[in-house]
C-alpha cells in the first residue's frame, strides 16, 4: 500500500469514527457491524469510488477534500489537505535545490 493509499485509508476511517452518534444512541461501530460483531460497512474500495468523480479509478487530493467537505462541511481537515494537495502538485518542497525542479500553477 503507497503513501497516498494509507492517507486515503486514514482519513476515511477518522471520518467514519468521528460522525455523531447515530440514531437511538448507537455508535457509528454499531451501526456498521452484524449482530456477530462482523463489520459491515463500505469497504476502502466503495469509498474510492464514491470519491472518483472523473471514474480515472483513482481518487485525486481534489476529489478527496471534495468527498470530505461533503460530509463532514466546508473546511474540514484544510490544513491536512492543503499540504496533501501541495504534495500532489510536486510543491510541497522547501528546499531551495529542489524549487527548479518544480513548476506552482
Amino acid at each position: 500500500m503507497n503513501t497516498h493509499q494509507r492517507f486515503i485509508k486514514a482519513v476515511l476511517t477518522a471520518s467514519l469514527l468521528t460522525v455523531a452518534t447515530l440514531a437511538h444512541g448507537a455508535t457509528v461501530l454499531d451501526y456498521l457491524t452484524d449482530a456477530n460483531g462482523k463489520y459491515t460497512g463500505p469497504t476502502v474500495e466503495d469509498n474510492i469510488a464514491l470519491m472518483d468523480k472523473d471514474k480515472n479509478g483513482f481518487a485525486d487530493a481534489s476529489e478527496v477534500r471534495a468527498y470530505l467537505e461533503l460530509i463532514n462541511g466546508k473546511g474540514y481537515q484544510s490544513a491536512v489537505l492543503d499540504k496533501f494537495e501541495a504534495s500532489m502538485r510536486g510543491t510541497s518542497c522547501n528546499t531551495p535545490f529542489a524549487k527548479d525542479f518544480y513548476v506552482n500553477n
